[in-house]
């Protein structure tokens, strides 16, 4: 005998509109506590090794950096190789060039790390244009 004549089998319903709320509930939370990290570089520009497109500019001062480490600016030798004493020589040997261009003649044999140095000075000193002295093959 089945007592349960009116009543039928319900389905059970998934209500999908809190879901939704909370989906966008942790997608705003996500995009507010996200940190996007920045990071500070030297933009630079690579000269290519051409032999035949030597150019002299006027407002251009030169780094040597020496195997040993020694930084010469104009071919004067500093006596200090940190970040502030090279951005004051740099200063110095632009004179009153608003924009020159920094040639640095890096030995192939300097630490890496002196030649950041000199690209960290330039920066510091306001000098944005950079280039790396090359040689053209033998």
């Amino acid at each position: 005998m089945n007592f349960q004549r009116g009543r039928g089998c319900d389905e059970p319903e998934i209500n999908l509109i809190p879901l939704i709320d909370v989906l966008l509930v942790i997608i705003i939370f996500l995009m507010m506590t996200t940190t996007y990290a920045k990071f500070s570089g030297l933009e630079i520009n690579l000269p290519t090794a051409d032999a035949g497109k030597q150019v002299e500019q006027p407002n251009e001062v030169n780094v040597a950096v020496t195997a040993g480490g020694q930084i010469l600016v104009n071919k004067a030798p500093l006596g200090a190789a940190d970040v502030a004493s090279i951005s004051e020589a740099l200063r110095r040997a632009a004179g009153g060039n608003k924009d020159p261009l920094i040639v640095i003649n890096a030995d192939a044999k300097a630490t890496h790390q002196s030649v950041i140095d000199v690209m960290q000075a330039s920066q510091t000193a306001g000098f944005p244009r950079i280039s790396f002295a090359t040689q053209s093959p033998r």
